[in-house]
């Protein structure tokens, strides 16, 4: 996509076809809950469109999106609202895993500090470079790489014994 602003239809619409996934994903890691995380999905793409932006490709725009997101997930969690409810953990019932490794990945990727599933998820699941991932998570190539090292070592440790032969 050329420098362009995303007030046409076509945009916004090539926006939403090729990166919803990716935002909605962010956002359900994110929150842990279906609801917020689509309450983060919506307030992203609302903010897409209601101001004229330029970007110098689709790699710009990606990259605009995810921080957008995690941003917005950031201000939802350290709302007042948020830290007083309790969440219902509903967004499992939506995901359906083929094996029960997946499960038990997903279990174990729950539990790692935010810092460590966001970077974990944006290398394995968006497939972004440490270099991408540093620009939109504002830290050092060298922190992501040693987020990456910690969060697999951690779940190296939780599934040793259940899949590996260590």
């Amino acid at each position: 996509m050329a420098i362009q602003s995303l007030r046409t239809d076509d945009c916004i619409d090539e926006a939403l076809e090729k990166y919803s996934d990716t935002v909605y994903r962010i956002a359900l890691t994110q929150m842990r809950s279906k609801h917020d995380a689509e309450d983060v999905f919506q307030d992203v793409f609302l903010s897409l469109v209601s101001k004229p932006r330029t970007f110098n490709d689709d790699e710009h725009m990606k990259a605009w999106l995810i921080r957008v997101t995690l941003n917005r997930c950031k201000s939802v969690k350290t709302s007042a609202w948020f830290r007083k409810t309790v969440s219902i953990n509903d967004y499992e019932d939506s995901i359906i895993f083929e094996a029960k490794e997946e499960i038990d990945l997903f279990e174990y990727l729950k539990l790692l500090p935010q810092k460590y599933r966001s970077a974990i998820h944006l290398f394995y699941g968006e497939k972004l470079s440490v270099k991408q991932i540093s620009k939109i998570l504002n830290a050092r190539e060298s922190t992501v790489r040693t987020w990456l090292t910690r969060a697999r070592a951690i779940l190296r440790e939780k599934l040793k014994g259940e899949y590996f032969n260590e």
